[in-house]
């Protein structure tokens, strides 16, 4: 009897894992423990107003996802004009010559470039990319696939602060900023140029390792289906589900880089460590919630299992009403576990809604638009702070209203899909009588 051997596909899912780790981690993720040092430097130096210490942080931010977002159409284009593995090794080259180019400035204007050097990279070896990645290997599973490999932004925003923050406290920000960097150019870049291989017909498989047999000659069958860029922007459901993705990534950006600073504030009262650890308390839930709604959108319908994880958001943001150090935890469990099932679904349902054919090209797009959400928020925010003299309550308060909001459009958007489900059943039905 043959011995099975596991499936290739696998071992991508773990290598763009750990590359979503590592470069969302640097750049979004695992970031903020940075910023509390970085704000009280640049304030001390006189390189930055006291007064406008939080716009600072949140226009840094917010540049380096407004940059990810703009350049993801771009990406897109070269990832599928050329490949998957060389951009991503490029976007390494250029996250971590961001990284080494912040831990050395005391210019604001320099920290403003290097964040969007940060957001370039991400266009290349961020969650455009490793999706695209993941999903020309998997067809059957790609939603326990894809769920899988976003954990890698929340273990980035998980393990990054966790020692991140002894490195801050022993050597200062800017060598350990230095530090976690050599982690790309040691441990990401040659797992990528190693190992990675774009396709299945690479080595002779099919997605999901079905009948895995060594044919050199095979082509993989999910790149011509579905529709293009421009036949798919011309359909109502592009332009709800794109609104839809732009309100969410709102109070997902703003939870995800500025929350930790609101824990901070005498309101709230928490210390830069619990702060530290709140913050990885969000992304280790959100690792939970993206593999389990992953896995459930194999098992019912994806736009179902995208309005739970929804709901569960909203009714999270309502412990913002009067936060607390004691509700800070009770707000960030639900929203941790809706959010990371609303990442995964956001990425699945345009392959489904849209199919293969301009897979990396359509994913860009929505990129931009779901970036302008997130990097409002993140502007927003700031500004709303700094008015109020460094409270984030006001600023909270519309994070709930947006998720709200967003709630709205995804059940929209059930309805929406359940009447092209119903119509394609028709169709079918319909063929089947003529025959």
């Amino acid at each position: 009897m043959k011995e099975r051997k596991i499936f290739y596909g696998w071992l991508i899912v773990a290598i763009a894992t750990l590359a979503l780790l590592i470069s969302n981690g640097l750049s979004i993720g695992g970031f903020p423990v940075f910023y509390k040092s970085i704000r009280q430097e640049f304030v001390q130096i006189g390189a930055v107003d006291s007064n406008q210490a939080e716009s600072f942080i949140g226009f840094g931010a917010s540049l380096t996802f407004l940059t990810a977002g703009i350049i993801s159409p771009f990406a897109g284009w070269l990832i599928h004009k050329f490949s998957v593995k060389r951009m991503a090794v490029m976007g390494c080259v250029i996250l971590g010559t961001a990284l080494v180019l912040h831990s050395q400035t005391t210019s604001p204007t320099l920290v403003y470039v290097s964040r969007m050097l940060m957001g370039a990279s991400l266009g290349f070896v961020g969650v455009l990319a490793m999706t695209v990645l993941v999903a020309n290997w998997f067809v059957r599973r790609r939603g326990t696939a894809i769920g899988i490999l976003l954990t890698g932004t929340s273990f980035g925003g998980v393990l990054i602060p966790l020692f991140t923050a002894p490195l801050i406290t022993m050597y200062g920000w800017r060598t350990a900023m230095l530090l976690v960097s050599l982690v790309i150019w040691l441990a990401l870049i040659p797992c990528l140029i190693l190992l990675v291989k774009n396709s299945p017909s690479e080595i002779g498989l099919l997605p999901d390792g079905d009948n895995q047999t060594p044919l050199k000659t095979q082509v993989t069958p999910t790149a011509s289906t579905g529709l293009t860029l421009f036949e798919a922007m011309k359909t109502p459901i592009f332009w709800i589900f794109s609104l839809c993705a732009a309100l969410i990534f709102y109070p997902i950006f703003v939870t995800s880089q500025q929350f930790i600073l609101y824990l901070q504030t005498d309101k709230v009262g928490l210390s830069a460590e619990a702060g530290a650890l709140a913050q990885s308390a969000l992304f280790f839930v959100s690792v939970l919630g993206k593999f389990l709604f992953g896995f459930l959108s194999d098992k019912i319908p994806p736009t179902r299992v995208m309005l739970l994880c929804c709901s569960i958001m909203f009714l999270g943001t309502l412990f913002l009403i009067n936060l607390t150090s004691k509700t800070a935890f009770m707000f960030l469990i639900p929203f941790g576990m809706g959010y990371g099932g609303t990442f995964v679904l956001l990425q699945r349902l345009v392959a489904d809604y849209f199919g293969n054919k301009d897979y990396p090209k359509i994913l860009g797009v929505i990129t931009v638009v779901e970036t302008i959400g997130a990097a409002t928020g993140g502007i927003l925010t700031g500004r709303l702070a700094d008015s109020a003299g460094g409270d984030y309550t006001q600023a909270f308060s519309l994070v709930i209203a947006v998720t709200g909001a967003a709630l709205l459009i995804v059940i929209i958007l059930n309805f929406m899909a359940n009447n092209i489900n119903n119509k394609s059943n028709s169709e079918h039905q319909g063929a089947s009588e003529l025959r």
